[in-house]
């Protein structure tokens, strides 16, 4: 399924996938672990996106809950996922054929349980 896209396209996809998947993740581990917590993988979330959450500060409303701060940054890559990568492919229509990071996943899933 790979092939058929160029490979700078998925290393731009994944790349924007992996941090917006981990943004999601930190603030779904937020409902459960305070963002001090020993627990190693709130350590490991805290740690790889603090740096993203301060570069994003100055457009971040302060309304915004901690625990949703992750959440409301994720939503920029998502969004950047599903309109620029398919306008730098060329395609009219935007937010087609996007993620094809998630497609690989899907394809495997389905390969394990066909």
């Amino acid at each position: 399924m790979s092939t058929a896209f160029p490979i700078w396209v998925l290393v731009v996809d994944y790349a924007l996938g992996l941090v917006m998947w981990t943004l999601i993740g930190r603030s779904a581990m937020n409902l459960f672990q305070p963002e001090n917590s020993d627990f190693f993988f709130m350590k490991a979330f805290a740690r790889l996106t603090n740096p993203l959450l301060r570069l994003w500060k100055p457009i971040t409303p302060q309304f915004l809950l901690p625990a949703l701060v992750p959440l409301y940054v994720a939503w920029f890559f998502y969004m950047a996922r599903f309109y620029v990568m398919p306008w730098l492919m060329g395609y009219s229509v935007m937010g087609m054929l996007s993620f094809p990071l998630e497609g690989e996943i899907a394809a495997l899933i389905y390969a394990l349980f066909k």
